[in-house]
C-alpha cells in the first residue's frame, strides 16, 4: 500500500517536477504548474457517489479519465501549443491507470 501511494504520488508531483525541470529547464516553474493545474482533470470524481473510493479504478469511470478523452490527451501530443499540457494528462492518466492493477 505505501508502495502504491509513493508511486501514484511521485507520479503526480515528484516526476513532473523532474520533468520540467530536465525537459523545459529555462521555464521549468511555468511548466510544473502547468502541471500543477492539470490535477483540476480531477474535479470529475464530484460526480460519483462516493467522490472517494480507494478500491475504484478511476480510469473509464470518470468522464475525463475515459479512453476516448485519454486518446484526446495524447492527441494533444502531436501539437506544439498543447504538448505540454497534453503530457500532464497523460501523465495523470498513467498514474491513475496503475491504481487500477496495483
Amino acid at each position: 500500500m505505501i508502495f502504491k501511494n509513493l508511486l501514484h504520488y511521485g507520479l503526480h508531483f515528484v516526476a513532473p517536477l523532474l520533468i520540467s525541470y530536465c525537459f523545459f529547464n529555462k521555464r521549468w516553474q511555468r511548466v510544473y504548474l502547468v502541471f500543477l493545474l492539470s490535477m483540476f482533470i480531477d474535479l470529475d470524481h464530484v460526480l460519483a457517489t462516493p467522490i472517494f473510493d480507494k478500491n475504484r479504478c478511476s480510469i473509464s469511470f470518470h468522464p475525463l479519465h475515459t479512453y476516448y478523452a485519454i486518446g484526446i490527451y495524447a492527441f494533444g501530443l502531436l501539437f506544439r501549443k498543447t504538448r505540454i499540457l497534453a503530457i500532464a494528462l497523460v501523465l495523470h492518466m498513467i498514474a491513475d491507470a496503475l491504481d487500477c492493477y496495483l
